[in-house]
């Protein structure tokens, strides 16, 4: 069973950093592309950055590019997204999932792809 587990989220002031886990366990074959998502209260759900399964092609919203950071180490089955210089916009809830399809300009969801509980993400002063 596909299980995906979100950690790291909390509040922090305008500037700050966090850095959020996603722990991954399940997959029958190699890992596969695992995306970040974030969804805050009234908005759509976007792709905030997602790494392929081992070229390590990334993508990033434009909003982010420079601020945050995706990584992932196989070993550990886990993937990680940095976040830097924190704005009150990325105020969300943050949910990973995987496999999703990616390319250094899109990064989408696949219909079968399993996702986290989600962590909060909470930028004010």
């Amino acid at each position: 069973q596909v299980q995906l587990v979100e950690s790291g989220g909390g509040s922090v002031q305008p500037g700050g950093s966090l850095r959020l886990s996603c722990a991954a366990s399940g997959f029958a074959k190699d890992y596969p592309a695992i995306g970040w998502f974030r969804q805050a209260p009234g908005k759509a759900r976007q792709a905030v950055s997602c790494i392929s399964a081992s070229d390590g092609d990334t993508y990033y919203l434009n909003s982010v590019k420079g601020r945050f950071t995706i990584s992932r180490d196989n070993a550990k089955n886990a993937v990680y997204l940095q976040m830097d210089n924190l704005k009150p916009e990325d105020t969300a809830t943050y949910f990973c999932a995987a496999p999703v399809t990616t390319l250094q300009v899109m990064c989408v969801p696949d219909p079968s792809s399993s996702w986290g509980q989600g962590t909060q993400v909470t930028v004010s002063s």
